[in-house]
């Protein structure tokens, strides 16, 4: 499978760190799946914004976070792990930005709480975040690994008051194939396979989902939406069982950010469907109000009035931005 935004996004990346600008301050030909790669930052390090390089690696290392494909970040351009701290996490502990940002999502929240279940460094915006306890049947929560996890999350406080959680999934180039999660390994060892597995974790629950509909599963087992189906369980349950969680949410949005030119991501027609990524997926919610769809340039803009991050929105806008 092919992607053309994929490719005009590594193209675009490969003439950044040819052309010496300060963006990547690096050399390429770093080594991803064993070979060196045009696409592959070798300093890893300068795949972070520069200024939030040496704290989002303790905040990472002393949350006990991993990172995606390793223990440091990777060098690969096209991360969307590295998108989305690239793009948040400067802003973290400034109340007031996130609160912009937050607008940009619904107008009706009004602030935002620090999140306490960060041993290290909590701020309004947390990284891989994960329930204190599994309420998913999947063997203890690991933030960013083994488990279900958000990119990030906001703590949000509704002009009625209640608490909102705001789960975050971010994507940048990621596009899916229909490989079947719910029958991975079962030509081996159809008791005990991966699918199967997945299937006793997750199916019960998702017949007792208040937002998702049960009356067919299948395509809760193909990507992007076995992820969007996890996600909503942990936040559905993070709400259910507050009393044992730090973070005590009364109501939820679940958001989505994409590029608005992933076409290869929104406009593909899922096999499992017949529709595009966000008819199916609305099609197995209850409420709509739940899920929003909106892209990184959406949100950023809550920031744009705002001189001190001016530097950073240039960054993203010449790295990431169509």
């Amino acid at each position: 499978m092919t992607s053309n935004y994929k490719e005009q996004q590594r193209d675009k990346a490969i003439k950044l760190i040819q052309s010496n600008m300060q963006i990547f301050d690096g050399k390429a030909r770093g080594k991803f799946y064993g070979k060196e790669r045009e696409f592959v930052l070798r300093e890893n390090m300068n795949n972070l914004f520069a200024p939030i390089r040496v704290d989002v690696v303790e905040y990472f290392n002393r949350n006990n976070i991993s990172w995606w494909g390793g223990s440091r970040p990777t060098g690969h351009v096209l991360s969307s792990q590295i998108a989305c701290v690239n793009h948040l996490f400067q802003v973290r502990n400034n109340q007031e930005a996130v609160i912009a940002i937050l607008k940009k999502i619904n107008a009706d929240f009004i602030g935002v709480l620090p999140i306490e279940s960060d041993k290290f460094s909590p701020a309004y915006i947390q990284f891989e975040a994960v329930s204190d306890c599994d309420h998913l049947n999947e063997d203890g929560p690991t933030r960013g690994n083994n488990c279900t996890s958000v990119d990030a999350l906001i703590y949000a406080i509704h002009k009625d008051d209640s608490k909102w959680l705001i789960p975050i999934e971010w994507k940048y180039t990621e596009f899916y194939d229909n490989q079947n999660k719910a029958t991975e390994g079962c030509r081996k060892d159809p008791l005990n396979c991966k699918g199967k597995v997945r299937q006793k974790r997750y199916n019960q629950l998702i017949c007792c989902s208040n937002q998702l509909k049960s009356e067919n599963l299948s395509c809760y087992y193909y990507e992007p939406f076995y992820q969007l189906m996890r996600q909503t369980l942990w936040v559905e349950q993070m709400i259910a069982h507050k009393h044992q969680e730090t973070i005590k949410g009364d109501n939820y949005l679940h958001v989505h950010v994409i590029p608005s030119g992933n076409t290869d991501l929104l406009e593909k027609i899922y096999k499992c469907s017949g529709m595009n990524m966000e008819r199916t997926w609305r099609n197995h919610l209850r409420d709509q109000s739940k899920y929003l769809i909106i892209s990184p340039q959406i949100i950023m803009s809550g920031l744009t009035s705002s001189t001190e991050y001016q530097p950073l929105l240039n960054y993203l806008s010449v790295r990431y931005m169509d």
